[in-house]
């Protein structure tokens, strides 16, 4: 677990980079490797921490991802981009036939909305709020009757929790008097609250909510890996600074060890040996449509909570015709999101929105469950309400002064409260294969079996009473409301290939190693047997660090 930090890597683009463990191959070559020690399948943050754990060991390590390695260089010129009004391309690459799904539940799920397919994953458009689950949530069914009890505790993962701060510099205060105990403060110091938090703190401090500082992946002071935070305040999609932590970190120290990072080889399915115990080989299609196969002792599949499970279907065999590592019929069930409530309005006073582009304040004193009437909630006080003066200007047929006073009129006094909702783990929530619709190589879609339970629209509900009770005491005009009717997810995908010690009710055991093959892990948000109402990446990086010490001890 020593969760390797940053190192002086070579940054020349990745056509001409070459692999220091194979001398003479250049990244460009995506031919297969020799058979290694670790195959892994994914290069966003489970990927690259595990692939920087084991190369650091002095492991051989292959890292396949179905996506594109972005330049750093050209983050300005895609803020650029993002901020021009008009645009609709989509920033990083998501759409079209290689990322085809369906959603045929109650309500349609927007896969493609956030998630990104390329080295460094979703971390490359995150917010960054990095919080641990409560230790009420690795227990919920003992605690209050609610969802599954995980078999693991918190103090399982504390010291996964710290190396994961550490790897990801995390900026926090450690003045949260709802989070589960910890031995070490924050590795760097937390962000000031905001002016707008200011306002907040007062209505809260006369309701009796306490509030306290978020806890952000993204730098406050200078460190080794990258610069302080200089505002740009698009930290999503697009951080051009490199403050804001993202996988490529990892994926760079990996290379430096040795490891061999592979991009546009989208996997097509895994192949086991004839008893059925271990899987083999990783065929992975290149950019041509050529097929090839990557043989390793160990195989990890950290894909995300869609791609993992969909990948485990598309790898039916005579032993597995369900799917691999799906004797239990659970592959791609309980999927879990996130769900958002909000209320927002004005005031007759400046609250100097969008000035900070995160979240620099929140409460947690709903978030714990008293017993089975709701599930968690986690309070956020948005700085980026209302709109920016760019749009205001951009969407005025004003000119000159008209528009200066349009501008005026509009900008600078919205504020607004969100909140992120537990959803329990549900059997027909999950995702499957829509053997109907096909992507670019021929294979069926994943299709998003999703709906809202009564669980989730009551604690919406609830979140909702206690934010209009702040923005009352602010004395705002309150102007827009989301609520259980309108809700809609925060795109953190989990659940999938639960966790658990029965192999008949889990697809992974608490070592992430799959119950049916002796050397399959699946790391990331598809193995959480519960959600909470954490932004989960924390937790996925514990997991992944976690996972890489058992890897360790296998090899």
């Amino acid at each position: 677990m020593s969760s390797q930090g940053g190192a002086d890597v070579d940054r020349t683009p990745a056509d001409s980079r070459r692999s220091s463990s194979e001398p003479g191959r250049t990244e460009f070559d995506r031919t297969p490797s020799d058979r290694v020690d670790v195959c892994i399948v994914g290069a966003g943050p489970s990927g690259a921490l595990i692939a920087a754990e084991l190369s650091a060991a002095g492991h051989d390590v292959v890292v396949l991802d179905a996506g594109p390695r972005f330049d750093p260089a050209d983050r300005e010129d895609e803020m650029e981009n993002h901020l021009r009004p008009g645009n609709r391309e989509p920033l990083w690459g998501m759409g079209g036939e290689r990322d085809a799904y369906t959603s045929s539940g109650d309500r349609h799920y927007p896969l493609n909305a956030t998630r990104v397919k390329g080295i460094g994953g979703s971390t490359l458009h995150w917010q960054g709020m990095v919080m641990r689950l409560h230790e009420q949530d690795f227990e919920l069914d003992s605690a209050v009757g609610l969802g599954a009890d995980w078999p693991i505790s918190y103090d399982d993962l504390r010291p996964y929790y710290a190396a994961a701060e550490e790897a990801f510099s995390v900026a926090g205060a450690s003045d949260n008097p709802f989070s589960p105990p910890r031995e070490e403060p924050h590795p760097l110091p937390a962000f000031p609250p905001s002016y707008s938090d200011s306002l907040f703190a007062e209505a809260c401090e006369s309701l009796g909510i306490t509030t306290h500082s978020v806890p952000n992946a993204r730098n406050s002071e200078a460190t080794d890996e990258a610069g302080a935070c200089v505002g740009y305040g698009t930290c999503k999609p697009v951080c051009p600074s490199g403050a804001k932590y993202d996988a490529t970190r990892h994926v760079d120290v990996a290379v430096a060890n040795g490891a061999r990072v592979l991009d546009r080889v989208p996997v097509q399915r895994l192949e086991h040996d004839d008893s059925g115990e271990r899987v083999t080989t990783a065929v992975y299609a290149r950019p041509d449509g050529e097929e090839h196969r990557q043989e390793a002792r160990e195989f990890v599949l950290a894909a995300g909570g869609v791609e993992t499970p969909r990948l485990l279907l598309l790898s039916e065999s005579e032993q597995y015709p369900d799917g691999l590592a799906n004797s239990s019929g659970l592959v791609g069930r309980y999927f879990m999101d996130h769900l958002f409530a909000g209320v927002g309005g004005t005031l007759d006073q400046r609250t100097r929105q969008k000035h900070v582009g995160f979240n620099t304040t929140e409460s947690h004193q709903f978030y714990d469950r008293p017993d089975d009437s709701r599930t968690a909630i986690k309070l956020e006080f948005l700085n980026y309400a209302g709109p920016a003066p760019a749009d205001v200007a951009m969407g005025s047929d004003n000119f000159g002064d008209d528009l200066l006073n349009e501008i005026r009129s509009a900008y600078g006094n919205h504020v607004a409260m969100g909140a992120l909702v537990e959803q329990l783990p549900r059997k027909e929530n999950r995702v499957r294969l829509d053997r109907s619709r096909t992507d670019d190589h021929g294979n069926p879609v994943p299709d998003v079996v999703w709906r809202l339970d009564e669980d989730t629209r009551r604690t919406i509900r609830r979140a909702n009473e206690i934010q209009r009770s702040v923005l009352e005491e602010l004395g705002a005009e309150i102007t827009w409301t989301v609520g259980p009717e309108d809700t809609g997810p925060a795109f953190h995908h989990m659940g999938t290939t639960r966790m658990g010690t029965d192999p008949s009710e889990s697809v992974v055991d608490p070592q992430l190693c799959t119950h049916d093959l002796a050397n399959l892990t699946v790391a990331g948000s598809s193995v959480f047997v519960t959600g909470g109402a954490m932004n989960p990446t924390l937790t996925i990086a514990a997991l992944s660090l976690k996972a890489a010490d058992h890897l360790r001890d296998r090899l």
